[in-house]
C-alpha cells in the first residue's frame, strides 16, 4: 500500500527541505490515512467477534467516511454516532453525503452526552442479537487504542523502506493530530527502529493538551503491550519520545483563518496539492510556523498527508476565487 513521498517547492531560507507522503491517494474512498486506521479497527472487529460497527465522528469524519463505505462494501451493518463542538457549523458537508450514501444510521448527540449515547446504542444492538463493536472500545473511549497504532506503526516501515530507496533521511515527521492515532502509531515505528527522528503532531482541535499527551501515551502502550516480543524497545517514561504542538489550532476543531485559507491556495497552486482547512491545512500551517519560530535548519521534513479530499472541495465551493496570498 506504499504512497509516494514528493519533495515540495518551498524555496525556505533556512534550508529546509520539505517532502510530503501523500496518504490522500491511498485507493479506496478518496484516500487518507483513515483507509490504513479504518482496516486495522475492522480486522480488530473480526478478531474480537464483533458483527456491527459503531463509529464516532463529526459532520468532517474522514474516518466515519472511510470505516461507513468499508462496512458496506463488506456486508457489515454501521451505526455513527455523531457530535459537534460548540459553536461549529452543522451544516452538513461532502463526507456526510458520503457516509448517508452507504446507508449508515446515524445518532447526533451532545457532545457531553457521548458515553451515554454509546452505551445505549451498544445496548441495544446487543438486544437485536448483534455483537457491537465500538471503535475506540468501551464507552469512555478506552480499550482498542492499541488497533489504530499498528497502521501507522507498519506505515512507519513504509517510510524507512522509501527512505533506503531514495536516498533521503527525514529528520522530522509533522502529521495532523485529532484522535492521536497516527501519531501514536509513527511514534511506534520510530521507537521500534530506534532512529533519531522527531514525530511531531499539529493539534487541529480544542482537545486538552494534557489529555492529548495521555492518549498518546496509552496508545504507545497499548500497541507494545499486544507486541511482547518488543516491549523493550519501549522506554519507561515515553515523554521525550512525545511531541505535540497546540499553538496553530485556532479555536479549535473546524476553526480557521485568512492564514489557513492561504495555505490551501498556496500549496495547490505551486504544489498541486489539495490540502482541507479541518485538519491538513491548519496542520501544514502550522508545521511552517514552527518550523520558523523554533529556528530549524538544513533539515528534510516530511508532512504526512492524512486525506481528506471532500473537505478540499467544501472549502473550494464556498470559498472566494481569488488567491489570498
Amino acid at each position: 500500500m506504499d504512497t509516494i513521498i514528493q519533495r515540495l517547492a518551498m524555496n525556505d531560507p533556512a534550508g529546509n527541505e520539505f517532502y510530503i507522503k501523500r496518504d490522500d491517494l491511498l485507493p479506496f474512498s478518496i484516500g487518507g490515512n483513515k483507509v490504513r486506521i479504518a482496516e486495522a479497527f475492522y480486522q480488530d472487529m473480526k478478531a474480537k467477534g464483533g458483527n456491527t460497527m459503531i463509529i464516532y465522528g463529526s459532520r468532517h469524519s474522514n474516518l466515519c467516511r472511510v470505516l461507513s463505505d468499508l462496512c458496506f462494501s463488506r456486508g457489515t451493518k454501521c451505526i455513527m454516532i455523531c457530535s459537534h463542538e460548540d459553536g461549529e457549523d452543522s451544516a452538513p458537508t461532502n463526507n456526510t453525503h458520503l457516509i448517508e450514501w452507504t446507508g449508515t444510521k446515524i445518532v447526533n448527540c451532545a457532545k457531553n452526552e457521548i458515553a451515554q449515547t454509546v452505551e445505549r446504542v451498544m445496548k441495544e444492538i446487543q438486544e437485536s442479537g448483534g455483537v457491537p463493536y465500538y471503535i475506540y472500545g468501551d464507552r469512555y473511549g478506552k480499550g482498542n487504542e492499541g488497533a489504530a497504532a499498528r497502521a501507522y506503526a507498519e506505515a512507519y516501515g513504509e517510510i524507512l523502506r522509501q527512505e533506503q530507496e531514495s536516498g533521503l533521511t527525514f529528520d522530522y515527521i509533522f502529521c495532523p493530530c485529532g484522535t492521536g492515532a497516527t501519531q501514536t502509531g509513527l511514534t511506534c515505528g520510530h521507537l521500534l527502529a530506534g532512529d533519531g527522528k522527531k514525530i511531531i503532531g499539529v493539534m487541529i482541535s480544542s482537545r486538552e493538551t494534557t489529555r492529548a499527551y495521555q492518549v498518546i501515551e496509552e496508545g504507545i502502550r497499548a500497541y507494545f503491550a499486544e507486541h511482547p516480543g518488543v516491549r523493550e524497545r519501549m522506554p519507561e517514561d515515553l515523554s521525550a519520545e512525545i511531541h505535540l504542538l497546540d499553538a496553530y489550532r485556532q479555536d479549535g476543531y473546524g476553526k480557521y483563518d485568512a492564514r489557513v485559507e492561504a495555505c490551501i491556495r498556496e500549496q495547490y497552486l505551486t504544489n498541486g496539492i489539495p490540502l482541507d482547512p479541518i485538519y491538513t491545512a491548519k496542520a501544514f500551517w502550522g508545521m511552517t510556523e514552527y518550523v520558523r519560530d523554533a529556528a530549524v535548519r538544513d533539515s528534510r521534513i516530511l508532512f504526512l498527508h492524512t486525506g481528506g479530499t471532500p473537505l478540499f472541495f467544501d472549502y473550494v465551493t464556498h470559498s472566494s476565487k481569488q488567491p489570498v496570498f
